[in-house]
């Protein structure tokens, strides 16, 4: 895995009541919703992005209000004839 490192305000850390660590998670949670709302990445690269499984990653996109099926009829026939050629 690779380290960025990234400079903060100390003051942003008590907007949303966090530790560092717990910030720098929330906002990895937070990027890798938004870019799957907007339908730029996978669910499972989102997922990876955030540092979650893909259960818990379904469950922060309800904690966000985002709807978890972002897929178009044809994406999702996509997937599922996937899914189906994989058994």
């Amino acid at each position: 895995m690779r380290t960025i490192p990234i400079q903060l305000p100390e003051t942003v850390f008590s907007a949303i009541r966090k530790n560092p660590e717990e910030f720098i998670q929330e906002m990895r949670i937070a990027a890798a919703v938004k870019w799957y709302e907007l339908g730029e990445i996978s669910q499972a690269k989102a997922a990876e992005i955030a540092g979650l499984s893909r259960a818990e990653f379904i469950q922060a996109l309800s904690r966000y209000k985002v709807d978890f099926m972002q897929y178009t009829a044809q994406e999702l026939a996509d997937e599922l004839a996937g899914l189906n050629s994989q058994q």
